[in-house]
């Protein structure tokens, strides 16, 4: 053995013996590589919808070129979406997002991903082996001029994937126009795996290949290894973890309550900077309270994971309630949307406190799971929350 090959050899030596050449640097057999399943690790899931435009999500086992034809039929996927960076192509990744333009609000599109593996990237020389497609699915971009939006809203699921189907059966059927992840759906940040199996498999097969969904950040989503590298699979470039949209009558702010400890906590080991980070989203939202579609909005609904009242005493609670709190009062909003707690219950508005309501959902544990759904049309809001045996536990009639 010459010395560059012993060398090398060393590179995959532990004290325990050999170890696993990581997936991304296998060499890829393209013969071996004959169905969906071996390339694609996670179906597509649609994010960040916008009147205009659509994110297309998807995960694949091996470094591949991917892009999603879209069009206005099933049988007409007539135009091709792929992502460029600084004139780039996006290729041999593994984690994709690809933002359909130019769409048209309030419209039906239909799509499907394709992705090409690699059998060799060299320099001056690049082969290619299988190419998958999954199958048409179909979604629909968002109208402000809408009349009527309705949505449904998960928390604190803590890595219990098997809550989502569980709570999913009690909305008997009904087509919502968006789903939202209100923080905790994990315990704790540990590798894609986890986001794959835990999220992304069980929203695959309820819904999220047609819904989009909206993740906002809880404080057990900034714990853990893999914390830093959420954003990576979650929202889109145009969208932070805080956030606005609009849909259909109402005005959406996503705010992110951060941790709900000091930053100087020792668990923490001086890796987190949340009170900045939470002035930081003050001064936005000062302005994005003063923007004229949030005026005009019919219903202005604002979602926090962690509640600024009846969360305890807690320095998160605390610092939101300060530095958020007279703004969405002097804001005039409709309703504050939480979770954290995992107690339920629908808090009304108490003078010299909070001018709005507050809506807790519950989790994570049997008997104290929530659903949330949400109806509005120009006459009037509706929120219902239901136990994890589909019994009503909360109203909300705006």
């Amino acid at each position: 053995m010459n010395r560059r090959k012993f060398v090398s050899s060393l590179g995959l030596l532990g004290m325990g013996g050999l170890l696993p050449v990581p997936s991304f640097a296998r060499r890829i057999d393209s013969k071996a590589v004959t169905s969906p399943s071996a390339i694609l690790k996670a179906m597509p899931y649609l994010q960040s919808p916008m009147s205009d435009r659509m994110t297309v999500r998807w995960i694949t086992n091996m470094p591949c070129h991917s892009w999603v034809e879209f069009g206005e039929s099933a049988d007409t996927l007539n135009r091709k979406a792929e992502t460029v960076d600084h004139g780039l192509v996006q290729a041999y990744n593994t984690v994709h997002a690809i933002t359909l333009d130019d769409l048209q609000p309030g419209k039906k599109y239909y799509y499907r991903i394709s992705s090409k593996e690699f059998s060799g990237f060299e320099p001056y020389k690049v082969t290619f082996g299988e190419t998958v497609n999954s199958e048409v699915y179909s979604f629909s971009t968002p109208d402000t001029r809408a009349d009527e939006v309705s949505f449904l809203v998960f928390n604190d699921i803590h890595d219990r994937p098997e809550s989502f189907p569980h709570l999913m059966q009690f909305n008997n059927k009904q087509q919502q126009d968006f789903v939202f992840l209100n923080g905790d759906m994990f315990n704790h940040q540990t590798d894609e795996n986890q986001i794959v199996s835990h999220l992304l498999e069980p929203l695959s097969g309820l819904f999220s290949t047609t819904t989009p969904f909206y993740f906002s950040r809880g404080n057990h989503e900034t714990r853990g290894k893999f914390a830093r590298q959420l954003p990576e699979y979650v929202n889109s470039k145009e969208q932070n973890f805080y956030f606005s949209f609009q849909y259909g009558p109402i005005y959406a702010i996503v705010l992110d309550s951060g941790e709900d400890k000091p930053d100087n906590e020792p668990v923490y080991a001086d890796l987190v900077d949340f009170d900045r980070y939470r002035l930081q989203q003050a001064e936005w939202l000062k302005k994005e309270i003063q923007k004229p579609a949030f005026k005009k909005a019919k219903y202005k609904v604002v979602f926090s994971h962690i509640p600024l009242y009846h969360s305890g005493d807690w320095h998160g609670t605390m610092h939101c309630r300060k530095v958020w709190g007279p703004i969405l009062n002097d804001a005039k909003i409709d309703v504050l949307i939480s979770g954290h707690t995992h107690k339920y219950g629908i808090h009304q508005p108490q003078q010299g406190e909070h001018n709005y309501p507050i809506v807790i959902g519950g989790g994570p544990k049997d008997g104290a799971r929530t659903l949330i759904s949400v109806k509005a049309d120009r006459k009037k809001l509706e929120l219902n929350m239901k136990d994890d045996k589909g019994v009503v536990v909360g109203n909300l009639v705006i």
